[in-house]
């Protein structure tokens, strides 16, 4: 009786939280569309062009490489704050090695990649091994890449003539519309949904941003985790300074420090929808893309030039308290929850000898949704 007095009741309830819920999850992407729509009204020979949608998914393609080199180790707690200066010296090594040494495209390319890769491992080796907080060794590992970068070049822009084979690694498209960096950055960031999402390292790695403690404790290896996490971002920072200095044709040593903020942006923003209360990819890139489309517009409409530090800025205060809130509403639902799962009582027979696998997703069942 009292179970078919409450179903309505119920579904009712249902009913009412699932715009909610769709606004908390895709909320980054109606806002874009939103945007869309409403600078396409106000600039309707200049904004939905074909020109301006190469262009503007050209310039965010390279700052959501950033974004996504922030989100690799934002998952497992620790910042990466080098990810602006190994992108000025990836792309510094990817010009300068063709200009100044007279090496192939290729191997030049090759390097420029492992040297981000290995200023990444130095920085997870300072944090894992040595102790220091990631925050102050990214900083330091970061500013010492920047002067070695300003050493090499003399503090001037390096340019000269490049293969066609190098400009073309950015300046083609697909269907005429987008550009091969986007194609390039879908790929990666397809492939680290996936990883992050639905394999098991993933959920470590989520598990250990969560609850270090608790990660060790069902087996994680945090050392290696912290490792490989700064290391993938200093390989994804350089990957975003190869495409930058193939669409610039050109490089300068201070370059990166322009894609730290609004990569930071990215990252906690993103934080804010598609899995609302932490860091994700898919929340990463919808959040890169509603910044370029709002920066684009507001460049076309006539902004002045301190718009868009406001705008980053701004948006970086305003995704970090909804980030903070989403947990926090997250975490107290699932102890309110906790009660009626049955966790209070003792392992039944049969579940001690569970895998790994279920240890870790419960220490990170906080950030899953």
């Amino acid at each position: 009786m009292f179970a078919g007095a409450l179903a309505p009741r119920g579904r009712r309830h249902r009913r009412v939280a699932s715009p909610l819920r769709l606004f908390a999850t895709h909320g980054l992407l109606l806002l874009t569309i939103a945007l869309v729509v409403v600078f396409s009204i106000a600039l309707p020979s200049t904004f939905p062009t074909t020109f301006n949608i190469r262009s503007t998914l050209a310039d965010l393609s390279v700052t959501a490489f950033v974004a996504l080199a922030v989100t690799v180790p934002l998952a497992g707690a620790q910042y990466d704050l080098s990810v602006g200066n190994v992108l000025g010296l990836a792309s510094v090594l990817a010009v300068g090695l063709q200009v100044k040494e007279g090496m192939g495209w290729v191997p030049a390319v090759v390097l420029a990649l492992m040297a981000g890769a290995v200023v990444g491992l130095m920085n997870g080796v300072l944090v894992a091994y040595l102790g220091v907080n990631s925050f102050i060794a990214t900083l330091g590992v970061g500013t010492a890449v920047l002067g070695i970068v300003e050493w090499y070049t003399n503090g001037l822009q390096l340019a000269g003539s490049l293969p066609h084979a190098f400009l073309y690694l950015s300046n083609w498209s697909l269907f005429k519309v987008v550009p091969g960096a986007t194609v390039y950055l879908l790929v990666v960031a397809a492939a680290m949904w996936v990883v992050l999402e639905y394999m098991p390292i993933g959920r470590r790695l989520y598990a250990f941003g969560f609850n270090a403690k608790a990660a060790e404790l069902v087996g994680v290896k945090t050392r290696r985790y912290i490792v490989g996490s700064l290391a993938l971002s200093g390989l994804l920072s350089a990957v975003g300074g190869v495409v930058l200095s193939s669409q610039l044709q050109a490089a300068q040593s201070t370059q990166g420090t322009d894609y730290l903020l609004p990569a930071f942006v990215g990252a906690l923003l993103g934080a804010t929808s598609v899995r609302p209360g932490r860091v994700n990819v898919g929340g990463t890139v919808l959040a890169v893309l509603l910044l370029g489309v709002g920066i684009s517009g507001l460049d076309q409409m006539g902004a002045s030039f301190y718009v868009s530090d406001l705008f980053d800025g701004g948006t970086l205060v305003l995704a970090v308290s909804i980030a903070a809130v989403a947990a926090r509403r997250r975490l107290a639902s699932m102890r309110s929850a906790a009660p009626s799962t049955g966790r209070d009582r003792g392992p039944a027979p049969g579940e001690k000898g569970r895998s790994e696998d279920a240890g870790y997703s419960r220490a990170a069942e906080v950030g899953m949704s």
